[in-house]
């Protein structure tokens, strides 16, 4: 009888030291996204690495955004992406090509750049990861697992600089090795910006001869 409640003493108390550990790892996420919401915009400059050692893939690539609410303006990959909050316009130059989406076709699953700061609150589990110091900046990692087991993800590890609360990087694992990380290499706030970067100058486009404009259903 003594033995069983002792194991049933160490398993609750398992289960205290999780939640709280779990607790702890929430409250930083939104200490981040709270410190984000104050700010009237925000510039960042990014490096995106997709990494998949099985298959010998290794791609690297900068890009830029520009946050203002859910509003942005991104450019990444030689395209230019737009969200006005209503519609995204997706400007693809090589093509001469701009695809028109409404928001509601957007994935849910996509990390965009209005969801960078936010994406954490649903569909995961929280847990604190290790305390590094990268490039002289110590960085709090939190990893994120979904609770959803068909999901193609494994887990994803957000990085957060300990002194300035910003996001340094996120890595995304996924269940096919594919190790997708995302890392911050400008973070500016509150830039003098126009409200024009956020909108899509249709006409524009219309009055080139080679571009193509469409905007499936």
């Amino acid at each position: 009888m003594k033995r069983i409640i002792l194991v049933l003493s160490v398993f609750l108390l398992s289960i205290n030291v999780f939640s709280q550990d779990a607790s702890k790892a929430k409250a930083l996420l939104d200490q981040v996204a709270q410190k984000v919401e104050g700010y009237s915009n925000i510039y960042l400059e990014f490096n995106h690495r997709i990494d998949n050692y099985d298959a010998d893939v290794h791609q690297e690539t900068l890009g830029s955004a520009t946050l203002k609410g859910d509003k942005y303006h991104l450019k990444y990959m030689g395209t230019e992406q737009i969200f006005d909050g209503k519609k995204t316009y997706i400007i693809i130059h090589e093509d001469e090509e701009v695809i028109i989406q409404k928001a509601s076709n957007n994935n849910n699953s996509t990390l965009t750049p209005s969801k960078i700061f936010s994406f954490y609150k649903n569909g995961f589990t929280y847990e604190m990861g290790d305390l590094k110091n990268l490039k002289g900046i110590k960085i709090q990692y939190v990893k994120l697992t979904p609770t959803d087991s068909n999901s193609e993800i494994k887990n994803v590890m957000v990085g957060i600089d300990n002194r300035t609360k910003h996001i340094y990087n996120i890595i995304e694992t996924g269940k096919n090795n594919t190790i997708t990380t995302l890392e911050v290499r400008t973070f500016k706030t509150n830039q003098p910006i126009s409200e024009k970067l956020f909108i899509f100058d249709e006409q524009t486009f219309r009055n080139k001869k080679n571009y193509t404009i469409s905007e499936p259903n």
